[in-house]
């Protein structure tokens, strides 16, 4: 969908900021901060290496769900907690910073450099990107020096004809080049090996791409997961469809092998997490590891030696078999640029095989020492950013931004009364979920709205009340803030349910029924309550629905408020689908929705008290 943001804002041309030349990364600052302990690396190796002039050496920097943050992360977000310690991280100066140190770190050794994606670069971003269309993240990312990405899910956000103009550039068809100056598009490659045009049968774009390494290629294949229907916006991809992985993983590696590229690697926007949140360093990373990549990896051709991932926003770095048997090398570097997987590799230049493969995490560190091991905090408990190790030229491009959207981005739209979380209880319902739902039903109260529901995977991040991003009090809250937590520009509809549809919808929202493929549980609004059973057969787990304490009558009719993203079918509710002739479209957005209700407050958190579970 088209964002109204550029429409508002009426974005001029923004002169651009002059800053200091490049600081290198201090020699002191991993003294002094007693950094958390480094990520042990994981090493693979295939046998049959050439020695001397017979090997070359290369690197891969890779990254992955970057989604738009320019800006360092805020909040429980700042930081990067691995082995009991926690490091503040993140923000696109010092990403880039972090990226020309492991370059220059590799040159040294011989090692040519490639920087790559796994995915969700762009989509649900915030304000300072969201607001254009994305292109601050784009250009940030030439800026950078990314050479080659997947496509992730949130690639889609705006539909399949947008993300090709976020490649090939052109102005948006409806906003125009607002920021005063020409969209060039994106100098690194998207690949798309799996989103395959209705019409031609062929990909949107490119499958693969190839680098040559000191005269040896290596091989690319990018695509996202085949689940990215159930997760978009369907009315942006209704020309496309999404096919399996491993076969068209291995598919486009049989044709690589087929021009003699031996060495290949997968860039793959699926994933996924360690049986703990906050792993430990050690050799894998990746204890009680499971997931969808890992079935994945067992399907894929040996040749692919690599696999960068991402989608689940959790740091690894793994060995997986492959369907030979032979190790994998499975990496992803968690999300919002506060870390860099580093992998550096060996290639046989006679076979074109990798013959060693070693990958480690690097956490991407802002902060500013204490001289105690740790890391200063301004007097609110803020985490203070390093001047020292920011890049120059990222921050030219991102202070272009920010200056435009900081009118809008910083302006107080409301107040809570203290932090409020989107962490989900055990039934799946969280406070900032409560807060939303409810938002939603206040914004449709003259559509008669009696219900709301929200998609939990749209709320994107806390609202927490000591933030500060504008030198706002306590427990204000900017409209910049409000839109990281809601910044899809989703569209508030009303539609009619009987109480047996809505029964059906709650149904949905496990795995396994009706099409649904993950569990997701739906936020709801202030006076419905219901109860659901994990231990109940599908499509009989939810019982006890009741409005304002009367139990819902399956034959009446109940005015529902969701928005158009699940309306659509979105996050596979397709039993939220109706006559569109029946839909009530509200005058604004989702994230309008919670600003009306925010100016209202301070707003306390929701009490997580409405949907109850049983065993």
């Amino acid at each position: 969908m088209t964002s109204p943001l550029r429409r508002r804002i009426g974005v001029p041309a923004v002169a651009l900021a002059v800053v200091g030349a490049l600081s290198t990364l201090p020699a002191a600052q991993s003294a002094a901060a007693a950094p958390p302990a480094e990520f042990a690396p994981v090493t693979a190796a295939y046998g049959g290496g050439g020695h001397g002039s017979a090997v070359v050496k290369g690197q891969i920097l890779s990254y992955n769900d970057f989604h738009g943050a320019i800006d360092p992360p805020t909040g429980s977000g700042a930081v990067v907690n691995a082995g009991g310690t926690s490091t503040p991280a993140g923000g696109v100066e010092y990403l880039a910073t972090y990226l020309k140190k492991l370059r220059a770190e590799a040159k040294k050794e011989g090692r040519e450099t490639i920087t790559a994606g796994a995915g969700d670069l762009i989509g649900a971003t915030p304000l300072v990107s969201a607001a254009f269309h994305d292109e601050p993240t784009i250009e940030l990312m030439n800026t950078i020096g990314l050479q080659v990405s997947s496509v992730g899910n949130h690639e889609f956000d705006e539909g399949v004809d947008e993300l090709i103009r976020i490649q090939r550039g052109g102005c948006h068809p409806v906003d125009g080049c607002q920021d005063g100056d020409p969209y060039r598009g994106a100098k690194f490659s998207y690949l798309a090996a799996n989103t395959i045009d209705n019409k031609t049968g062929l990909p949107i774009l490119p499958p693969i791409e190839i680098k040559y390494v000191k005269g040896v290629p290596v091989g690319f294949i990018g695509m996202t997961l085949e689940g990215t229907a159930g997760i978009v916006n369907p009315a942006g991809i209704k020309n496309v469809h999404f096919t399996d992985e491993i076969v068209t993983a291995n598919k486009w590696s049989n044709l690589l092998k087929l021009f003699g590229v031996k060495a290949q690697v997968l860039l793959l926007h699926e994933g996924g997490a360690q049986g703990s949140a906050t792993p430990t360093p050690g050799v894998s990373d990746c204890v009680n590891f499971s997931g969808p990549v890992v079935d994945i990896v067992k399907g894929l051709n040996p040749e692919i030696s690599i696999v960068a991932s991402g989608h689940t926003h959790r740091f690894y770095t793994c060995k997986l078999p492959n369907k030979a048997g032979k190790d994998t090398v499975v990496t992803s570097a968690g999300t919002n640029g506060q870390l860099i997987t580093d992998i550096d590799y060996s290639l046989d230049k006679r076979t074109g095989r990798f013959t060693a493969i070693t990958a480690k995490n690097v956490i991407v560190e802002n902060g500013v020492p204490d001289g105690n091991g740790g890391w200063k905090k301004d007097a609110a408990g803020v985490y203070l950013k390093n001047p020292d190790t920011v890049d120059a030229a990222a921050k030219k491009v991102a202070d272009k931004y920010r200056t435009a959207v900081a009118p809008l981005a910083n302006k107080v739209i409301g107040s809570i009364s203290g932090d409020i979380s989107r962490t989900n209880n055990a039934a799946g319902e969280s406070p900032l979920g409560d807060v939303i739902a409810d938002a939603q039903l206040a914004y449709t109260s003259g559509s008669g709205a009696q219900i709301a529901l929200m998609n939990p995977g749209g709320i994107r991040a806390d609202l927490d009340a000591d933030q500060s991003s504008g030198g706002e009090a306590y427990g204000q809250v900017t409209y910049g803030e409000a839109f990281t937590v809601q910044p899809f520009n989703n569209l508030v509809t009303t539609e009619p349910l009987t109480g047996a549809q809505l029964k059906s919808v709650l149904e949905q929202q496990f795995a396994g029924y009706a099409g649904q493929t993950t569990t997701k549980i739906l936020q709801v609004s202030a006076g419905f309550t219901y109860t659901w059973s994990a231990s109940a057969a599908l499509g009989s787990r939810v019982s006890n629905l009741a409005l304002n304490g009367t139990p819902i009558d399956p034959a009446a009719t109940y005015q529902v408020t969701i928005n158009n993203f699940l309306a659509s079918g979105g996050d596979g509710f397709t039993n939220l689908v109706v006559d569109p002739a029946k839909v009530v479209t509200a005058p604004g957005f989702d994230v309008d929705a919670l600003t009306a209700y925010l100016a209202k407050g301070p707003v306390a958190p929701g009490l997580a008290n409405r949907i109850s579970t049983t065993s």
